[in-house]
């Protein structure tokens, strides 16, 4: 028990002296979970806060074109900028760089009449379908189509999203001319508004209730999406300084020095992984302390910790023993300083990535869905997520530490079996 403190000792002073690992251990992380959180935040909140500028050039003088744009206001997606004068797709392009705006629309002129000639042929089609005399029925051209600009940097995803809404938008405008001219041509007298208002607003309500465990009802938000996830990375970041030390002591000639004394370098292996087992703990507990006290000073969400604490506990501690695995066993197969570095933070990124840190696992498809399964970070995230996201209790994450603990056991008998074979004990 001496020798195992002593070399903890000695761990922690070394760990002490290294100014760079411990940055990249600490003050990384934590700016990565503030900077990101706060972008994803942004993202999240587009529709309701930071809506999008579009700007609408309308070529058409008539009222279905300013029911069109009333509208689209009325959406709550998009801030409404209006243009006069004719716009061609040079002259759009130059307006929305101008202000900054990233969707542009043109409506057509003659908009209104072919909306409402299209409106009374389909209402004539109707009454003759019941029976009744629609009058003479003229064949209705296509309406001309609206034009939609966007910019490139505009994601696919969100492009979509605004489409929709724009379709929504004129499929709305387009009935209520329809039901307008049915109306006429039975009673011989305009509809009334709040008839009008009442069957053109007679939607049914969606109740959007999340899917959890432990049955809780808060919705997640940036912080319950991010600083677990980062939290992680941090954690298997701690090879650039174990990994590095555990090179610079076979380097030195430390392990042969052992060889002379009363002592294994099993226990200088042991007491690395319970010094920065410890580190990753104290990585964990900052950056989520960050997330439960310094996120509302900052305007974003704060991180509610799991109900169950001691689910929350183990799971760090696994992950961290994961990541303290990962670490020494890529120092013990390298063989210089720059080996470890390269390969460390090479192979983190792109653990994190396959693993579902950066896109979220069920996105993926085909073999790096199934590659995710081997990334250590996928299963650390699933657990974590299942805590902070699911409400989810102990029981509920053994199906994601089970293949976490059996990757860290792997990990360790490579790193034995690489002590083995260069004679290092």
């Amino acid at each position: 028990m001496f020798k195992l403190r002593a070399t903890i000792l000695k761990d922690i002073r070394i760990l002490w002296r290294d100014k760079v690992g411990l940055s990249l251990m600490f003050a990384m992380p934590v700016m990565l979970v503030i900077v990101v959180t706060n972008i994803q935040n942004s993202t999240f909140q587009l529709v309701s806060k930071n809506k999008l500028p579009i700007l609408i050039s309308n070529q058409d003088t008539g009222q279905v074109s300013s029911q069109l744009i009333s509208s689209i206001n009325k959406i709550g997606m998009f801030k409404v900028l209006q243009i006069s004068g004719r716009q061609n797709e040079k002259s759009m392009s130059d307006a929305m760089h101008a202000k900054d705006a990233m969707l542009g629309v043109i409506i057509p002129a003659n908009f209104t009449s072919k909306v409402a000639a299209k409106a009374n042929n389909v209402a004539g089609k109707a009454l003759k379908s019941f029976g009744l005399e629609g009058g003479t029925l003229k064949p209705a051209g296509d309406v001309d189509p609206l034009t939609l600009y966007y910019n490139p940097v505009l994601q696919e995803s969100l492009r979509l999203s605004v489409e929709g809404a724009v379709r929504s938008a004129l499929q709305l405008v387009e009935s209520r001319e329809t039901l307008r001219s049915l109306y006429f041509s039975i009673n011989e007298k305009p509809m009334p508004e709040n008839l009008e208002n009442e069957m053109l607003n007679n939607k049914t309500a969606i109740n959007e209730i999340p899917v959890t465990k432990g049955g809780t009802r808060i919705a997640p938000n940036a912080t319950q999406h991010n600083v677990p996830a980062w939290t992680i990375f941090a954690m298997f970041f701690v090879i650039m300084s174990l990994g590095g030390s555990v090179v610079r002591e076979k380097v030195s000639g430390s392990f042969i020095r052992l060889k002379t004394l009363p002592t294994s370098y099993l226990v200088a292996i042991v007491s690395k992984q319970i010094t920065y087992l410890c580190v990753t703990m104290l990585q964990a507990a900052v950056i989520f302390s960050i997330g439960i006290w310094l996120f509302p000073v900052m305007g974003l969400p704060a991180l509610n910790l799991p109900s169950d604490l001691v689910a929350l506990f183990v799971v760090t501690i696994i992950c961290g023993w994961c990541a303290v695995s990962y670490a020494i066993c890529v120092g013990v197969f390298s063989d210089t300083q720059e080996q470890v570095n390269g390969f460390g933070a090479i192979s983190i990124v792109i653990l994190a990535a396959i693993g579902g840190l950066m896109v979220p696992s069920f996105a993926m498809q085909g073999f790096f869905r199934n590659a995710a399964n081997f990334s250590p970070m996928h299963w650390c995230l699933e657990a974590y997520y299942t805590l902070f996201l699911e409400g989810g209790k102990l029981k509920d994450i053994i199906n994601n530490i089970a293949p976490l603990f059996i990757i860290t056991i792997l990990l360790q008998a490579a790193t034995f079996f690489g002590l083995k074979r260069k004679n290092l004990i």
